[in-house]
Order: structure tokens, then sequence, then C-alpha cells
């Protein structure tokens, strides 16, 4: 048996510590000791709505204990970093190796453990721009996981990047992550008008913040809508939107998008480019995961920036 976190209706935030089985690998995947997770704020409000026992849990990194039976991917005791659909919040999981990658010996679990939502995410998001040198980029949710990975992989392609910060304080950390300009305040977003149109934009708020941005696409432009966290609808100018031509509205699904990513060739990229020192993880909270229930509160209500780390074990 090992314990593992899960869905309980009775508890606060409808999680709970369990003793459950331990996991049995396929052939296919590794069986993982986990050192590390980072929490989501998807994850965190779905657990709300899912059944009593369900396991929640995406990011995590650890140690392999015992291989894929079919010799692929990481040998045992390689340090990994994985990604699941479900379950990663455990003291051991058993993870698919095409989600499994290996870590530098730079890296601390911790810092593995915020790569694989967030860390993909951003970077599957940059890619609907093709290539970036020289063009446009326009980012919200600047100072969450995902906009803050965005940014410091767009500041090394070259582009112009313009973020936005709820506060003059944090607009200070968009910059050092590498924005070019910041806009403060979601109410005036429409003043990002004055440093675009913009080749890309990456939007994780919807509601009226999408609906003032698809007006400042150039032509041939993208938007790619990752989150709503303002409102899950969003009035559009569909005159303006047609008339203008050639612009695009991308919804954008991590799940979807790994079915047609190598995402442990994309993990190691990460990986890589961390150890490097070209990309860093600011990880806000570090504590035992059994503090998940402050830890989850804090992140629903938005009280720090980045990403949130519980240790297991």
């Amino acid at each position: 048996m090992i314990r593992a976190i899960t869905v309980d209706p009775l508890a606060p935030l409808h999680l709970a510590f369990k003793e459950v089985d331990a996991p049995q690998a396929q052939p296919w995947e590794a069986l993982v000791q986990v050192k590390a997770v980072s929490l989501n704020r998807g994850e965190v409000k779905d657990a709300k709505e899912q059944e009593a026992s369900s396991r929640p849990g995406w990011d995590f990194a650890g140690i392999v204990i015992e291989p894929a039976k079919t010799g692929a991917g990481p040998q045992k005791g390689a340090r990994v970093v994985g990604l699941l659909p479900l379950g990663a919040w455990s003291e051991q999981v058993a993870a698919p190796v095409s989600m499994l990658a290996e870590i530098p010996d730079e890296l601390t679990f911790a810092e593995a453990a915020t790569l694989p939502v967030a860390g993909l995410t951003a970077l599957y998001a940059l890619r609907k721009g093709g290539m970036l040198l020289g063009k446009r980029i326009f980012i919200t949710g600047s100072t969450g996981g995902v906009g803050l990975f965005a940014h410091q992989l767009a500041a090394q392609s070259g582009a112009f990047v313009v973020g936005t910060a709820s506060t003059e304080d944090k607009a200070k950390l968009v910059r050092e992550v590498g924005a070019d300009e910041v806009v403060v305040g979601y109410s005036e977003i429409s003043s990002a008008s004055k440093f675009g149109p913009y080749d890309l934009i990456i939007d994780s708020v919807g509601g009226a913040t999408l609906a003032a941005l698809l007006p400042q696409l150039a032509p041939q432009g993208i938007c790619v809508a990752v989150g709503f966290s303002s409102s899950n609808t969003a009035t559009i100018d569909m005159m303006n939107l047609v008339t203008s031509g050639g612009r695009t509205l991308y919804s954008f699904f991590l799940g979807e998008e790994l079915t047609r990513h190598a995402a442990a060739d994309d993990l190691s990229l990460l990986a890589r480019l961390v150890a490097k020192g070209r990309l860093t993880p600011r990880i806000e909270v570090q504590a035992p995961w059994t503090e998940i229930d402050t830890v989850a509160q804090s992140l629903l209500e938005r009280k720090f920036s980045g990403k949130a780390v519980l240790h297991i074990g």
C-alpha cells in the first residue's frame, strides 16, 4: 500500500490522504517514486467536481524504481519528470515512458516538477506562431506559471514581447523575465494596441479580455486561447473579425496537443534549458505535501505568482 491524495467531498477542499494499492505498471510504463509535485489551478478546481476517491494530480518528478518492461524510456535509478492525466499526487506512480523524461543532475526535483503542464503549454502555444524572430507577441496571465515560462521562451526567440500585470510591483517581475513592455491592469487591456498589432497572442484570461485582444491581431495573426480565468464566455465582434480576414482564434487544450507532440522530448528540452540557466522556474511556495489544503487554497485565491511545489517523503 502507498499513500495518495484523493477526492473526498467531505474535506474542506475535497482533498484527503488515503492508503491505496501500489500502482501496477503496464509494459509501456515505468514505476516512479515521486519526490515532488507542482500544483495547477485547473486540477485543484477540478477536484471539487470529481467523484469520491478519484486521484488528482498532473505534474511530478522522482526516481524510476522499475523501468518499462519494453525496455524503452528511463532506466532504474534515473531522475525523471513526467505528466499524468490523473493520479500524480501519490508516493508512487506508473507513467507511460512517452510522458517521461530524464532530468540533468543540476535540476532539483522541485524545479523539474514545474515543467510539464505550465512549461509544455507555454512551449506549444508559442510554436503556434511559427518563426518568432522579429514578430510581436502579447501574453496575458504573465505572472502565472504558463505566463512566466512563455515570456522567458519568447524573449529568447527574438520577438518583441508585451505582457500584463495587475500591479506595478508585478510588472517589475514580468520585465525581469523578458517582457519589452507591460500593460498594468486588465481594465487597460485596450491600451495594448499601441504596441501592436500582434502576430501572436497567448490568452489565459478569456471573457472581455479575449474580445478586446482579437481586433489587435495583425493580418495572418493567431490568438491562442489557453484558458478563461476571468470568464468562460466572450462576446466577439464578428464583423471586425470576419471583415479583417486571415486572423485565427485557436482553442488550446494540452491533453489534445499531447496526442500530436513528443512530450518526452519536449520535457527533456525544457529540462536542459533550466540546467543551462536559460529558463528559470519561479517557485513561490514549497511545502510538504501534507500541507496540500493550505497551499491549494492560496493558489485558488491567487496569493502568489509562479508555481507551488509540494515535496513527498
